[in-house]
């Protein structure tokens, strides 16, 4: 019985620590776009060309940078 219990416990932790993963990333995803246009606009006028990562791709990589490090602590 008590092996039950603990696969349980084990399977709704993973699950809670997946959608606090989600909601982290998702945080720190809108907190990066709004930096991530502003690069994207300086980036665009150094280089004279609209052929560089979009906002929304750097604001992702950006997350996906950070998120991990929180979660590895």
């Amino acid at each position: 019985m008590p092996e039950i219990l603990q696969t349980q416990q084990r399977h709704r932790k993973k699950i809670n620590s997946r959608w606090e993963y989600l909601v982290i990333f998702g945080l720190i995803f809108l907190a990066a776009s709004p930096f991530s246009m502003i690069h994207w606009i300086v980036d665009m006028y150094r280089r004279k060309s609209i052929f560089v990562d979009g906002p929304v791709t750097r604001a992702w990589l950006e997350a996906h940078r950070i998120t991990p490090v929180i979660f590895s602590v």
